[in-house]
């Protein structure tokens, strides 16, 4: 499945590219937010677009292919920005965008195991190079990590006895794929709570994705180093898809003396992106523009 791009027209809005401008993309994913920016910022503006995961950053270099000269793609996380930006000499910078979604391409792809929906082995990274799998926090964390980050991180009400059954199940048999671990999830929710709007694994799999890619963390420290990487007037847009990651965007811009922010509310998609795209649904944009060094 192609991957589209969320928020698009929202994003050139709020980051205003312009003939000449350079910009970074600290998930450059396909392309598909760069592609757009790129035509804008014609003929010299550069992008810098990051992506930890290398597969991506191949699929942005076929997709980009026709900007090349205007290109300069990093295999590395976006916490890193400041230091890829350095080294890569870039230091003009008019605007970043990190959009914190994972790609249709990622979730689709065989053998990732990020998604419920097929029978794989639970590994869900974004980076060969990340030492830390699913299947290791499921299977070798205490019973009270693992509840812990269901909580924190899936906003799960269950976790307690969800963790449970997990340490239960894998004194039996190590929990290896993600079918076995979404039965282990639905065997510990009490039956009126299964069929609400959302799959019952969906928390789970949220929180293991967020911990094994050190998701709230990287993002903690992309956000100072981003304002530092941003020339006067730059502006920085973020798009969340979760309440976590929001609160931690929302609560960064209001601390910051040198930033105005852009977005009294979080911008979401059309009724008619929405439509087009249920994984748009969730997006949440918040953007700022520094002020003062």
């Amino acid at each position: 499945m192609k991957h589209v791009p969320v928020l698009v027209k929202e994003v050139l809005e709020y980051l205003d590219p312009r003939p000449n401008e350079n910009f970074i993309d600290g998930t450059v994913g396909e392309g598909g937010h760069a592609l757009e920016i790129l035509k804008k910022t014609s003929p010299s503006g550069k992008i810098l677009g990051v992506d930890w995961d290398e597969k991506q950053i191949e699929s942005s270099r076929q997709n980009l292919s026709g900007f090349a000269d205007r290109l300069v793609l990093v295999n590395s996380s976006y916490a890193n920005i400041k230091e890829v930006a350095e080294k890569n000499n870039f230091l003009q910078v008019n605007g970043i965008l990190l959009d914190l979604g994972f790609s249709s391409r990622q979730l689709d792809e065989q053998g990732r195991g990020f998604s419920f929906q097929k029978d794989e082995p639970l590994d869900m990274r974004y980076s060969n190079n990340n030492d830390l799998t699913a299947e290791i926090i499921v299977n070798e964390w205490p019973e009270q990590e693992v509840e812990k980050m269901l909580k924190e991180f899936g906003e799960e009400k269950f976790s307690r006895q969800i963790a449970k059954k997990i340490a239960d199940q894998r004194k039996i048999k190590k929990i290896k794929s993600t079918f076995e671990l979404k039965n282990i999830v639905e065997n510990s929710i009490p039956g009126k709570f299964q069929h609400s709007k959302i799959n019952p694994s969906t928390r789970t799999f949220q929180a293991l994705r967020i911990t094994v890619n050190r998701e709230l963390d990287n993002l903690k420290e992309f956000l100072p180093k981003s304002v530092e990487v941003l020339s006067f007037g730059g502006r920085l847009a973020v798009i969340s898809f979760h309440s976590l990651e929001d609160r931690i965007v929302k609560k960064f811009f209001k601390e910051q003396e040198n930033l105005k922010i852009l977005t009294k509310k979080p911008v979401e998609a059309s009724g008619e992106e929405k439509f087009k795209n249920p994984r748009a649904r969730s997006a949440k944009l918040r953007a700022v523009i520094k002020t003062s060094e």
